[in-house]
């Protein structure tokens, strides 16, 4: 989570000259007050934050601060704060007509809980944003989570609001933190169906990772008809992060980008909230896979085979001591089988996503067979 991540992304961001965009404004995320963190997060637990970053050798482990998981620093409130303020500028921006997109990749942290913080996560912005939309009249908003990890926290924040549908797509929870977000985490009472997990192989690659998305994003999306997407864009499922075991490119990564871009301007008139997440390469793979998001939020996409500008890469070189890659994809072949052309039982990648279907397909309509 080192902010060189964030710091790279920006710049690269600006090298391609998608800062200056005419139909593009950027605006510096500010400190969430408490007033916008109570959306979600209640005064007891705000106080706890306050409390470790007053004293960062204090742990609370009922809270999940100051723990290996989460670790405690000064001004730890205020940072994560300011993590959630970027997303809830971006709601407040929808919800006024300003803008009809917005990108936080400083956000996404999804892990945590509204009473207690994990895996890096203190607070959660993206179930901030999308409280402040559904307390301003949105009646249905979708949630969909492409990061490595399972959406745990934003999953259990909303887990009794049929108002919100989540959808996380991530390696299983037998070989990968946070050990959830298995198949038959549905929701409960009126949000029966309203949660969905698709637990991925531990090695999933680009064409299993695309095949799933494409069988279970979509339909659900269509029948769910979201007034605004929010997604969560974690790159860790890269091949060469360090804390997943998937298999995953920046080609595809970027590809699910396009495919909710185009499932926002489809079902939301083009309302969509974008915020970033895991990815723990922070010189080669965050950099490039957000600036390829905040080029096709921007509608301005960069192309996988555009060059890295050597500008950029100069300054990897300089400040970090690394080679930074040289184009803007990882140069593999980008295929994938449709869901359309049928189901093999002998496939691990089928037997995963037919999981999925069965568990909450038939709630919507889809897969009735199933009943």
């Amino acid at each position: 989570m080192h902010p060189s991540r964030l710091e790279l992304t920006y710049r690269l961001v600006q090298e391609f000259g998608l800062d200056r965009r005419a139909n593009v404004t950027v605006e510096a995320p500010e400190v969430a007050p408490d007033e916008v963190l109570r959306l979600v997060h209640p005064q007891h637990y705000l106080d706890s934050v306050r409390a470790v970053a007053a004293d960062p050798s204090l742990e609370l482990p009922e809270c999940g601060l100051g723990t290996e998981d989460t670790p405690a620093f000064p001004r730890v409130h205020e940072a994560s704060a300011r993590l959630v303020g970027g997303t809830y500028q971006g709601a407040a921006a929808l919800l006024a007509g300003d803008a009809v997109r917005a990108v936080n990749f400083g956000g996404g942290m999804h892990h945590a809980h509204a009473e207690r913080a994990s895996g890096f996560c203190i607070y959660n912005d993206c179930a901030v944003g999308i409280r402040h939309l559904l307390e301003r009249g949105v009646q249905r908003v979708a949630y969909v989570d492409v990061d490595g990890h399972h959406g745990d926290g934003t999953q259990s924040i909303f887990y009794d609001d049929p108002r919100v549908l989540t959808i996380s797509l991530h390696e299983t929870g037998l070989a990968l933190f946070p050990g959830t977000g298995f198949a038959n985490e549905t929701g409960r009472g009126a949000s029966e169906g309203y949660s969905v997990n698709v637990a991925m192989p531990a090695t999933a690659d680009d064409a299993m990772w695309l095949r799933a998305f494409d069988a279970v994003v979509p339909p659900l999306l269509r029948q769910f008809a979201p007034e605004v997407l929010v997604s969560q864009h974690g790159c860790d499922s890269h091949f060469a992060d360090p804390l997943t075991h998937l298999r995953v490119s920046v080609d595809a990564q970027r590809q699910t980008a396009v495919a909710l871009a185009g499932l926002a301007d489809e079902l939301c008139e083009g309302r969509w909230i974008a915020t970033g997440g895991g990815g723990y390469n922070c010189h080669d793979v965050v950099p490039r896979a957000w600036t390829h998001l905040v080029g096709i939020a921007a509608g301005h996409p960069v192309d996988v085979g555009a060059a890295v500008p050597q500008p950029w890469r100069d300054h990897v070189h300089e400040r970090y001591g690394v080679e930074a890659p040289r184009v803007m994809g990882d140069e593999v072949d980008l295929w994938w089988r449709s869901w359309e052309v049928g189901f093999d039982p002998n496939d691990e990648t089928d037997r995963t996503i037919m999981a999925t279907r069965k568990e909450v397909f038939p709630q919507w309509g889809l897969d009735p067979w199933f009943d």
